[in-house]
Parts: C-alpha cells; sequence; structure tokens
C-alpha cells in the first residue's frame, strides 16, 4: 500500500476520503474525536502545498436533506485548523468543479454530504467519475468506511493515483500486528449486544488470542447455547446464527464465560437487584453485567497480559449500576501497561467518560470495518488502494 510519503502534491488536487460521520447536535458537534484523528493527514498535506478536497458521508439521509449538512465540521475544522475551511454544498458538478479550481495550494475544502446522492452507496460508475474530476491523487483516510464497496470508497480510487493517509496507514499497522506479531500473552475482551456481529471475531480470536474474554449479551447468548442458562430463544437471533454460536468451541481453556452477573427484572421497572451465579438465572430475570467474580477472574487475566484487544461493553454501561463490570476492567486495562487497543464506537465513548482515552496505545476509528478486518485480513478500501 501506498503512503503519503510516496508522492509529491505539490499544486495537485488531493481528493481525501474521511469519516466525518459525527453526532451532531443543533448543529454542535457532539464528539470530535473522528475528526481530529484526521488532522495529521491534512495538515501534511497543506505543509506540502496540496489543493485539499475533503469528502465524507453524514448518516443516512433520503435525498438531499439538510439535517444531514456537513457545513458543522468545516465549522469545527475550521477552529481546529485556526483557518477558513472553504465548505462547498454539493459534492460534484460543474459548479463544484470550479469552486475547487479556485481553491489556493496549501488550503482546504470539504464537500457536502456524499449520501446526498443514492449513486454513492450503490456505487455506480458514473458517481465515482463525478468524484474523481476533482482531484488528482486519491488518499483514503477514512479507515472506519473501508468495509463498504461504495463509489467514494471503491469507486474513486481505480480512476486516480492513489495511497492511504496517516490515520489509515496507522489503524492498518496497529490491527495487523495483532493479527500477525502480536505481544503475549495477547487478550482479546469482546462485549456488545448482537453475537451476528461478533461470531467471527470471537472465532478469530480463539485461534490468535490467548485468552479471550467475553461479557454483555454476546456472553449470555454463548452461555445459552451452552445449556447453562434458562434455556430460550435467542434475541432476535435467526436459526443460521444458533448454528454459528454451535460452531463455536465452548470448551476451549481460551474462553472465559461470566461465572455470575448483576441481575434484575427483564423490564428493568421494578428496583430488583441480585448478583448471583449465571446458573440461577429466573425467566423473568436477565443478566446486565458481570459479577465479583467474573471481574476478579478478568482482571487476575488482564493484569498479566502483554497486548490487550477490547471491543463492546460487559454490560449495560449506560445504566449505572451495571457499568461496573466495564469500568473495572478498563481499569484493570490501564493498569496492566500493556500495549491496549479498543474499537467500536461504545467502547470508545466509554473509555472517553472515564476520562482514560489518553491511557491507551491506540483508539480504532472503526467498528465494523475494524472487527472484518481482523477477521479478513484486509477491507475493499484497502484492497481498492492496493492493499
Amino acid at each position: 500500500m501506498k503512503t503519503l510519503d510516496d508522492f509529491d502534491f505539490k499544486n495537485k488536487r488531493v481528493l481525501v476520503r474521511c469519516d466525518f460521520n459525527v453526532s451532531i447536535n443543533n448543529g454542535k458537534i457532539v464528539d470530535n474525536y473522528r475528526i481530529i484523528k484526521t488532522l495529521p493527514t491534512i495538515q501534511f498535506l497543506k505543509e506540502k502545498n496540496a489543493k485539499v478536497i475533503l469528502m465524507s458521508h453524514l448518516g443516512e439521509p433520503i435525498g438531499r436533506d439538510k439535517n444531514f449538512t456537513l457545513k458543522p465540521v468545516a465549522d469545527e475544522l475550521s477552529r481546529l485548523l485556526n483557518e477558513e475551511v472553504v465548505f462547498i454544498d454539493d459534492c460534484i458538478g460543474r459548479r463544484v468543479e470550479k469552486e475547487v479550481k479556485k481553491l489556493r495550494p496549501g488550503k482546504v475544502a470539504l464537500l457536502e454530504n456524499l449520501r446526498f446522492y443514492s449513486q454513492e452507496e450503490a456505487n455506480l460508475p458514473e458517481f465515482a467519475r463525478a468524484l474523481a474530476r476533482l482531484g488528482d491523487i486519491f488518499v483514503q483516510d477514512g479507515f472506519s468506511v473501508c468495509h463498504r464497496s461504495h463509489a467514494s470508497v471503491v469507486g474513486v480510487p481505480l480512476l486516480l493515483p492513489s495511497c492511504g493517509g496517516r490515520l489509515l496507514q496507522n489503524e492498518v499497522e496497529v490491527l495487523s500486528k495483532v493479527l500477525k506479531n502480536p505481544d503475549r500473552p495477547l487478550v482479546a475482551i469482546i462485549g456488545g449486544v448482537k453475537v451476528s456481529t461478533k461470531i467471527k471475531v470471537i472465532k478469530k480470536f480463539l485461534d490468535i488470542a490467548d485468552h479471550l474474554l467475553l461479557g454483555g449479551k454476546i456472553a449470555n447468548s454463548l452461555l445459552r447455547a451452552k445449556g447453562i442458562l434458562v434455556k430460550e430463544p435467542l434475541n432476535g437471533e435467526d436459526k443460521e446464527i444458533l448454528k454459528e454460536i454451535e460452531a463455536v468451541d465452548l470448551t476451549n481453556p481460551k474462553l472465559h464465560l461470566p461465572v455470575d452477573g448483576v441481575i434484575a427484572l427483564k423490564n428493568l421497572e421494578e428496583e430488583y437487584l441480585r448478583e448471583g451465579g449465571v446458573a440461577s438465572l429466573k425467566k423473568d430475570e436477565e443478566i446486565f453485567d458481570i459479577g465479583k467474580e467474573t471481574i476478579e477472574t478478568f482482571k487476575k487475566i488482564i493484569l498479566e497480559s502483554k497486548m490487550v484487544f477490547f471491543n463492546g461493553p460487559l454490560g449495560y454501561f449506560e445504566r449505572p449500576p451495571f457499568d461496573k463490570g466495564s469500568k473495572e476492567v478498563v481499569k484493570a486495562i490501564v493498569e496492566s501497561r500493556a500495549f491496549s487497543i479498543a474499537g467500536g464506537g461504545s467502547t470508545v465513548e466509554f473509555i472517553n467518560k472515564l476520562g482514560l482515552a489518553d491511557k491507551f496505545n491506540h483508539l480504532s476509528t472503526g467498528g465494523g470495518a475494524m472487527i472484518e478486518f481482523l477477521v479478513e485480513g484486509s477491507l475493499p478500501g484497502l484492497r481498492a488502494i492496493g492493499y
């Protein structure tokens, strides 16, 4: 894969695919983490006197819905760069081409939301060609969209000389180390809600990790499959997913499932709370967090690790006291001094909430892309730029 160091950008129009799909409330950016992580690429290109044209999607608009405009992102970039970022209120067409042509070397422009056009997600060649007319070189810096076969991700790099930006380069290097040359013991901690999105990465870590710690509804699903919890249908999971769960070696000594949990009534409407072994669960109850014994076991394993991968909270972290398990695990990761990697929107959000983001070696900007990369070893957007 080529990087920024392989090109001469002077006076060139450089089309940069970013992921500025951030939370916006009343026109204000709620979390600017992804924007900040793109700054090294932008600053590098500015210093090389490139004409920097940024493009991204935001949300899932139907047509040209101004509730999904990227103008607030342009304002935030202007603040972060301490100079005006030109906002162009469209992303293709002659008027956009004229605006880009007027851009001076070393200056930055941001195009309007790519998903205002359905051709973006459909990966239509004519839309990719319209975008490609805006640049001389394409830079992929949106790692978190590289699992999408969209026009701006896989179409444009087929039409322009292409490379990866600093954010993308860093993500690929760190996650490749996990796959190919991890520091050992390698401990993977996986939580969250949907088994369907995590089952493949669970299988992967059973192969490459020394320990795999599971929590959240994913662990509950596996415990049901193992026949330990009350036998009832897996929440919304179809028979195909059930077969995949059954294909996991639940007797593998690397696999650590919760032995106890914080238990409440399923609807959480009554103030009912207890801690107990996972086998003690009754039909009207649900496990909302890992229990004390599980926390201590997980902490012991984490403190002896040299590399830790964390994806997905281990309980209903949005509602105390069900955040305790995730909180204790994050603190143990920091205390372990292991090379620490975390990713996924809710995971990074929780770490930020604890004020411990700077204690992690790598916080991935990707959720789905990170998981797919770990499972497959590459992504459509990476293959499009030669990785």
